[in-house]
């Protein structure tokens, strides 16, 4: 489910043309398509809508057109995207580059931060404070490879993608070393768990697919 109501699908590139195609056949046809520099919206003919927030905007061409008419869409989305990928979370990081869904460098890394203490007193006090410093030479380490890796490519990077942690991503944020990576940053941060190799490869082609909210007529 999302805010406001629907729900949300992933759908690949490679995909897409078929599924507004099986929309079409769900919802009694399509009435229109309306295209804008940053959404789609097809409107099916039972009153049922499917909206797509487009990644990596602007898209090329504009207005409201009869029936499905999603072309512009599938090639934008299908275009050989360099991306960049950053996903934190408290005590592992994985940052890579992907071209077309595919990651071509990479660099992954866990740091302990130890768990929530239950006990009271100056115990609990002095364990605060030493997973919070654990917490931030974590961070540190993830603000290192990010501009290990991002930075030096990142006029060629078409777009950053975030993942994991919205608080450590935050935090993140907050260094100034960063700004220029989170000025390329796409509104939508993927839920990834443990970053971790497999995991970046699997972000790699999640972030040039095209999230759908579909809402009910």
């Amino acid at each position: 489910m999302v805010s406001g109501g629907g729900r949300a699908v992933e759908v690949p590139p490679g995909r897409l043309a078929g599924w507004f195609d099986r929309f079409a056949e769900r919802n009694d046809g399509v009435l229109s398509t309306e295209l804008s520099p940053r959404r789609v919206v097809v409107t099916g003919g039972d009153g049922t809508t499917a909206t797509v927030d487009v990644p990596f905007a602007p898209l090329a061409g504009e207005g409201a057109r009869p029936g499905l008419d999603v072309g512009p869409l599938i090639e934008h989305v299908g275009r050989p995207w360099l991306i960049g990928l950053l996903l934190v979370r408290l005590g592992g990081h994985s940052v890579g580059l992907a071209r077309a869904g595919s990651v071509v460098v990479s660099r992954t890394d866990r740091r302990l931060v130890h768990g929530r203490n239950a006990a009271g007193g100056w115990s609990q006090q002095r364990f605060a404070r030493r997973r919070a410093g654990q917490a931030r030479q974590a961070l540190r380490a993830a603000a290192g490879d990010a501009l290990d890796v991002l930075g030096p490519r990142l006029s060629e990077v078409d777009a950053v993608v975030l993942g994991g942690d919205r608080r450590a991503l935050d935090e993140l944020r907050e260094d100034v070393r960063l700004a220029p990576i989170f000025a390329r940053a796409e509104p939508r941060v993927l839920d990834v768990s443990e970053p971790r190799r497999s995991v970046l490869e699997d972000a790699a082609e999640r972030a040039i697919s095209v999230e759908i909210v579909v809402r009910g007529g």
